[in-house]
C-alpha cells in the first residue's frame, strides 16, 4: 500500500488534550470545557472539518489556476450535524471573490464533490486498531 499521510498523537494522563505530530507540524487537539477539556485546541470532529475543508479549497485552487480562472480567495463554510436517527451529515458551502459564470460554478460544485478527503469520507475507511509491540 502507498502511505499517504501519518500522524502520531500523545496524550496526557491528566486531561482530554492531545499533542499531535503530522508531517513537519505539530499542533494540538482537546475537548471544551463543557466537556470535561481544557479548549486548548479544536476537538475531533473540528479537525475533521478543518481537513474537509481545506482539501475542498486546495482543490478547487488547483483545478482553476489550470483552467486558467481567476476565482480569488476560495471560503468553505462547514458543519457536521447528526439527525435524530443517528445518521451524520456535513454541510459543505462554497464562496469565491470572483464573479463566475454559471458554467464554472457547476464545474466548481462538481470537483468539490471528487476532492480527495470528500471520497474519502463518502466510501468509509477501513481501521484495524492493534496493540503496539514492546521494543
Amino acid at each position: 500500500m502507498k502511505r499517504i499521510a501519518s500522524a502520531v498523537v500523545t496524550s496526557t494522563a491528566r486531561n482530554y488534550r492531545q499533542h499531535i505530530a503530522t508531517g513537519d507540524f505539530e499542533l494540538a487537539a482537546d475537548e471544551p470545557v463543557a466537556a470535561g477539556g481544557q479548549n486548548a485546541g479544536p476537538g475531533p470532529y473540528n479537525l475533521l472539518l478543518a481537513s474537509l475543508g481545506a482539501c475542498t479549497s486546495i482543490t478547487l485552487k488547483m483545478y482553476a489556476d489550470r483552467k486558467g480562472w481567476d476565482i480569488g480567495a476560495i471560503k468553505v463554510v462547514l458543519t457536521l450535524s447528526r439527525d435524530p436517527s443517528g445518521n451524520t451529515h456535513i454541510d459543505r458551502s462554497l464562496d469565491v471573490d470572483a464573479p463566475l459564470t454559471a458554467e464554472q460554478w457547476d464545474k466548481l460544485l462538481d470537483i468539490a464533490a471528487k476532492t480527495p478527503v470528500t471520497r474519502t469520507l463518502s466510501a468509509g475507511v477501513q481501521i484495524m486498531t492493534t496493540r503496539a509491540v514492546a521494543a
